[in-house]
C-alpha cells in the first residue's frame, strides 16, 4: 500500500492508492488522520476502506511531503562502504548520529533554497527513508523491522561549509527546504528487504550517485536496534538512513549546487524526489 499527502486546495489531504490507479482521500473514508501518526493509526481502517472500492478518488494529484508531525528526524553519517571509501575516511565502529529538524521537511516536487549568503556549498544526498509504525524501546536486532511502518525517498541537503566549520552536523542539514521528502510511503510489506533497493540521483539530468542499499555499513535493523537502546522510537519518527558515493564535495574538483540546479532522487520502487534549487529571492 502506498500513503500520499496532496494538495487539496487550502487544507493538504492525506489518501491511498486503489488498485487500478487514482488515490483515496481518507477523509472520504471518514478517516480523520492529518499526522503522519495519526495515518498509522489508522493502517487497518485504510486499508478496509480502500479495498471496498469506495471514497472519492483524485486521479492525478500533486504530492506533498508525507512526514507531518514527526517527534523525531534522525539521520546516519558515513553509512555507505563506497562513500566511505570517496571520502577516504575511517570506517566507524558504530552509526553516527544527527538530527535534521522538522523546519527542513520539503515537499517532493518543492524547491530548494540556497541563499549565497548563508552557504556557497550546498550538495545532494539521496537517501532510503525508514518511517517508525510502533513506539520501540530496546529492540532487538531481529525483530526490528517489525517497528517500520513503510518506508520513502529522502535528500538530504548539506552546506557543506557549515557541517566542517560548527564541528557538527545539525544546523547545516537543518537549512529550511533542505529535506525533500516522499513522493509517498511504501508499507513495509512492499519492500521484504529494504537492503537490496537501487538508489541513484541526477543533477541537471546528469547520473551522480548510482549505489545499493546493500553497501550501507549498520542495516536498516540494526539502526533501529541501536537508537532505540537509548531513546523511545515514536509512530511518524523518520530515520534518514545515509547516502552512498556521488556526492558533490568528494568530486574533484567539488560539485556543488547553485540557483537554476535540479536535483531529482530515487530509490528502488519507493519513487523518486525532483526539486528546483532557487535563490531566496525566488522563495
Amino acid at each position: 500500500m502506498r500513503i500520499a499527502r496532496i494538495d487539496h486546495g487550502s487544507d493538504p489531504r492525506f489518501a491511498a492508492e486503489r488498485d487500478g490507479g487514482g488515490w483515496v482521500l481518507l477523509e472520504s473514508l471518514g478517516i480523520e488522520a492529518h499526522t503522519t501518526a495519526a495515518v498509522i493509526a489508522a493502517r487497518s481502517e485504510i486499508e478496509a476502506g480502500v479495498s471496498s472500492s469506495s471514497g472519492d478518488v483524485v486521479e492525478t494529484p500533486q504530492f506533498l511531503r508525507p512526514i507531518v508531525a514527526p517527534t523525531k528526524v534522525l539521520a546516519i553519517g558515513l553509512n555507505y562502504l563506497d562513500h566511505i571509501r570517496e571520502t577516504k575516511s575511517k570506517q566507524p565502529e558504530r552509526p553516527i548520529l544527527f538530527g535534521k529538524f522538522p523546519n527542513s521537511l520539503n515537499d517532493p516536487y518543492g524547491s530548494v533554497v540556497m541563499d549565497k549568503e548563508l552557504t556557497e556549498r550546498g550538495d545532494y544526498e539521496v537517501e532510503l527513508a525508514v518511517v517508525i509504525g510502533k513506539k520501540t524501546r530496546g529492540v532487538g536486532e531481529q525483530d526490528a523491522l517489525d517497528s517500520v511502518f513503510g518506508y520513502t525517498v529522502a535528500n538530504d541537503v548539506s552546506a557543506r561549509e557549515w557541517q566542517k566549520a560548527d564541528g557538527q552536523f545539525d544546523r547545516s542539514k537543518s537549512f529550511d527546504t533542505f529535506c525533500p521528502i516522499g513522493p509517498w510511503i511504501t508499507t513495509a510489506d512492499e519492500v521484504p528487504d529494504p537492503q537490496g533497493l537501487a538508489l541513484k540521483s541526477w543533477v541537471n539530468g546528469e547520473l551522480r550517485q548510482d549505489s545499493s542499499t546493500k553497501e550501507m555499513l549498520f542495516g536498516v535493523a540494526h539502526l533501529i536496534h541501536y537508537l532505540s537502546r537509548g531513546m523511545t522510537l515514536e509512530p511518524g519518527d523518520v530515520l534518514l538512513t545515509g547516502t552512498p558515493h556521488g556526492v558533490g564535495f568528494a568530486m574533484d574538483p567539488p560539485r556543488y549546487l547553485a540557483p537554476g540546479d535540479v536535483v531529482e532522487c530515487e530509490v528502488e520502487r519507493l519513487g523518486r524526489l525532483r526539486n528546483a534549487v532557487i535563490g531566496p529571492q525566488e522563495a
